[in-house]
């Protein structure tokens, strides 16, 4: 998919997220998410640093660093997280963010990014998730065709992946079967909750230690 077609598919993941977001009782935004050490909270703050950061800003605090990313995620997902709720649920809805892609990774890096940090939202706190099922089918495909599930280290070589609820299969060999949502987050390096993929190759499948950031 093109760009053009791709951007608008971000835009309403964003918006998608902040309609739940908003509508969820305030205590709920503590709960953990997927990603280790960070609540609901931190996710959403850090989804949103493009709306609050130029880039002149992001490299300044970057630098500080010495240029590693994780460090600065993770400092900025905390300082960031005691903004109100009102104003990371606007952040969502700010057209910046809209347009924002990751470097090198285009539209299809922003989709990604906002689906699975999503699922990291939805997931551990039993809501649905906010992307339409060609939506999560497009981010299905980047992770396998695309070769996306290579920067989590997660190996599909030898296996069928088979969605349960939408109709989605990659590759041939020994299936695993779940979700198209747990298909997605076990591809990206994220603890699946035990019993949610069906794995005929060993005798259940074993989660991962959360990766914080689908980059």
């Amino acid at each position: 998919m093109t760009d053009d077609e791709l951007q608008p598919l971000v835009a309403a993941d964003y918006v998608a997220l902040a309609d739940l977001l908003d509508a969820l009782p305030r205590a709920r935004w503590h709960a953990p998410s997927l990603c280790e050490g960070w609540r609901v909270r931190e996710v959403v703050a850090h989804l949103t640093m493009p709306s609050r950061y130029d880039e002149d800003a992001f490299m300044a605090e970057l630098r500080e660093f010495d240029f590693d990313f994780t460090l600065l995620s993770n400092r900025i997902a905390s300082r960031d997280a005691q903004l109100p709720t009102e104003k990371l649920v606007g952040n969502l809805r700010d057209e910046v963010l809209h347009h924002w892609a990751p470097p090198g990774g285009g539209y299809h890096g922003a989709l990604t990014h906002v689906v699975i940090h999503g699922l990291d939202i939805t997931v551990p706190l039993g809501e649905p998730r906010c992307s339409p099922d060609a939506t999560i089918g497009i981010v299905l495909d980047g992770l396998t065709e695309g070769g996306g599930h290579a920067h989590f280290g997660t190996d599909i070589s030898g296996r069928s992946l088979q969605a349960t609820d939408i109709d989605w299969s990659y590759g041939s060999g020994a299936p695993l079967r779940g979700t198209a949502d747990d298909l997605a987050l076990h591809l990206c390096g994220r603890n699946v909750p035990p019993g949610r993929l069906e794995d005929d190759v060993s005798t259940g499948y074993q989660g991962r230690s959360a990766a914080p950031d689908p980059g």
